[in-house]
């Protein structure tokens, strides 16, 4: 057996906080989009609990899939968020209320590769959601105004798709008013519309 040549470090040596890891680079690579008054940013662990109960409320989750998320569903859905940034170099950010800090919803881009015809993979698949009491105060127009702004800067050229529910009358027109068209419809637990903007 070949004893190692140089120096060799003793394990004691090395030492490995992984909460200290988990919180020096958290955001890394993700942008920070600031509009007149909200502040699009990454997730933070510390927004959980506003998040978990976002996601279970009824009213939010009306025309995405009808059922209410459970804490661990909101758990894997933050950190699956998160993960398409580092993944694909877009993803959802948390949207922030400039003058409150309130978390007000999420918005952004996802591949999800979801299993309906015709496929959207490869796209940019644009979504947003917000609170019940943000509805109506041009929240999400100025969000998603940003967001697509930030993606044709940084995906030029790239399809941007959407679903929405053909009973979510608010969406399909913020969706119209961004310039996605209809271009099919289909089923993914349940009716979709499916809407493109071409780059």
């Amino acid at each position: 057996m070949n004893e190692p040549t140089g120096p060799v470090a003793n394990s004691a040596d090395f030492t490995f906080d992984p909460f200290e890891q988990a919180t020096s680079d958290k955001g890394a690579g993700i942008p920070t989009i600031e509009t007149e008054r909200l502040i699009l940013r990454p997730h933070r662990i510390e927004d959980f609990d506003a998040y978990a109960a976002f996601w279970a409320d009824p009213e939010v989750v009306r025309f995405i899939t009808g059922v209410p998320s459970t804490r661990e569903n909101s758990w894997g859905r933050m950190l699956r968020v998160n993960g398409m940034w580092h993944l694909m170099g877009f993803g959802f950010l948390a949207i922030e209320e400039k003058a409150t800090g309130r978390l007000l919803g999420e918005a952004g881009f996802q591949d999800m590769r979801r299993d309906f015809e015709p496929s959207i993979e490869g796209t940019l698949e644009t979504g947003w959601a917000l609170i019940p009491s943000a509805h109506g105060k041009g929240y999400a127009t100025e969000a998603v105004s940003a967001l697509i702004a930030w993606a044709d800067a940084h995906f030029p050229g790239r399809r941007m798709t959407c679903i929405i529910s053909p009973e979510n009358q608010a969406s399909l027109r913020l969706a119209a008013k961004f310039g996605f068209h209809e271009f099919a419809r289909s089923n993914y637990r349940g009716p979709i519309v499916v809407l493109a903007r071409e780059g």
